[in-house]
């Protein structure tokens, strides 16, 4: 082929680039194996697009009220998410200054959460909440277990008592490690674990007991002081010494600003372990959480492993091994940007829309209000009773359809008749944008109570549920 011949078929190829976009080259314009691995190249900018647009079918995740993980941060901290996702977070050794972070983040919680003695406590950072749960729960079971084998007992069959209101991670827990899950039943009279009958569930084989600040059903607080009262009373009628650990998964980053006066951390003395959701009201992307124990003496030494990796003892104390720094460092970022103050401002704001919310729904002649949001920002409202041709998955459908989440599910048992619908609000949920919401549910509603007929919902033929 002549030089003239070979530049002319280069310019034409260079040609179709420029004016077949994106969207008509292969991948986009032609349908690719979605679950085969292909056997080609494709240029970067097509395997963007396709799964750019994938991900565009999501709904919009501000407008997600079911959700309580953070789903906005600012420039800066997403500057700091990117400079550090390569940082991988178990490797103390080769990361110095970002174990030194961590460490940093979960001495600010300790000191938060009125830990008595800072130079002798423990804590680290998780995924989430959930691994900090199961390593709380793993610690009251180890501390049982070595106590039971000092007085000559059998380390057989533990159980933790906690709320049939408790979220899935318990349950997973007490499925993974071998341990007895005791519900105490939720009730229209104790719609949280109040200590009410807690007698009947503890016994010799009890590892602990979970008092949840923030219920994932209604956003209740459960009252630790009085659940550390019962157990007071269990002890003096019975030998038995019971601790707690407190899945403050919500509650943790907003009972210390805006309900200082609570009592329900390491104030209460039977409170051995503290956990948190630095992806939740932490204000940090997902996934990054926290476990702090009142001191080293409760959280055993078998849970810590030293290991020897790229040259360098590490102690771990993890159920998941490589991760990414970068949530350890948007969590001090947050810390250092908004100090108590901006946390106080931000946590307090967000109660504000939550009550504004539900006071305003709460005036709306169909609904009944089971919570105010004035404890985390969350709040749940159920039907009054009386006949109509909807129910609050038909709500929930409907309010899909305008771009809003706003999950409709059963109670736990006992009063799992009882339907409820949910909104989380989060710091991204401006007092505008809540009222286009109020807007949203008063027509849906209109439309709802206009039908002569029954709404077959898709959240029903489903089976949603939270």
């Amino acid at each position: 082929m002549s030089e003239r011949f070979r530049n002319a078929a280069e310019q034409s190829s260079e040609a179709q680039l420029e004016i077949k976009p994106v969207f008509t080259r292969p991948g986009e314009a032609s349908s690719l194996p979605k679950f085969k691995m292909p056997d080609g190249l494709m240029a970067p900018d097509t395997a963007y697009q396709i799964v750019h647009d994938t991900a565009m079918l999501d709904g919009n995740s501000r407008l997600n009220l079911a959700t309580f993980v953070s789903t906005w941060m600012d420039e800066n901290a997403q500057k700091l998410h990117l400079e550090a996702a390569d940082k991988n977070m178990i490797d103390k050794d080769e990361y110095p200054a970002t174990a030194e972070i961590e460490d940093r983040c979960w001495r600010m919680l300790a000191d938060l959460w009125n830990a008595p003695d800072v130079d002798d406590i423990i804590g680290t950072s998780t995924i989430g909440s959930s691994e900090a749960c199961m390593l709380g729960g793993l610690a009251l079971k180890r501390l049982w277990q070595e106590r039971r084998k000092a007085e000559g007992k059998s380390t057989e069959k533990p159980n933790l008592v906690l709320s049939a209101g408790v979220q899935v991670v318990w349950e997973k827990f007490c499925n993974y490690w071998d341990v007895e899950a005791r519900y105490v039943p939720v009730t229209k009279e104790h719609l949280v674990l109040d200590g009410f009958e807690l007698e009947k569930y503890v016994d010799e084989n009890t590892i602990g007991v979970v008092a949840i600040l923030g219920q994932t059903y209604t956003g209740l607080y459960e009252p630790v002081r009085e659940i550390a009262a019962k157990l007071d009373e269990i002890q003096a009628a019975t030998g038995l010494d019971v601790k707690i650990h407190v899945d403050g998964a919500s509650g943790a980053m907003v009972a210390p600003f805006c309900q200082p006066e609570l009592e329900w951390d390491f104030r209460v003395e039977r409170v051995n372990s503290i956990s948190t959701s630095g992806h939740k009201y932490g204000l940090v992307y997902p996934g990054v959480g926290w476990v702090v124990w009142r001191n080293k003496a409760v959280c055993p030494e078998s849970l810590i492993f030293h290991v020897s990796y790229l040259g360098g003892d590490m102690p771990t104390l993890a159920l998941n091994f490589s991760r990414p720094g970068s949530q350890v460092l948007l969590q001090y970022y947050q810390f250092l940007r908004l100090g108590r103050e901006g946390y106080r401002a931000i946590q307090q704001g967000s109660i504000d829309v939550a009550t504004y919310l539900s006071s305003s729904i709460a005036k709306m002649e169909s609904f009944e209000l089971i919570s105010k949001g004035d404890t985390i920002p969350v709040f749940a409202w159920k039907l009054k009773d009386g006949a109509r041709n909807w129910d609050l998955y038909d709500l929930a459908d409907r309010l899909r359809m305008r771009g809003w989440l706003v999950p409709a599910y059963p109670m736990p048992d006992n009063i799992s008749d009882m339907i409820v619908q949910r909104i989380v609000v989060r710091s991204d949920l401006s007092m505008d944008l809540a009222d286009y919401l109020l807007t949203a549910i008063r027509e849906e509603v209109e439309y709802l109570q206009a039908l002569t007929t029954p709404l077959p919902s898709e959240a029903k033929k489903q089976g949603f549920a939270h």
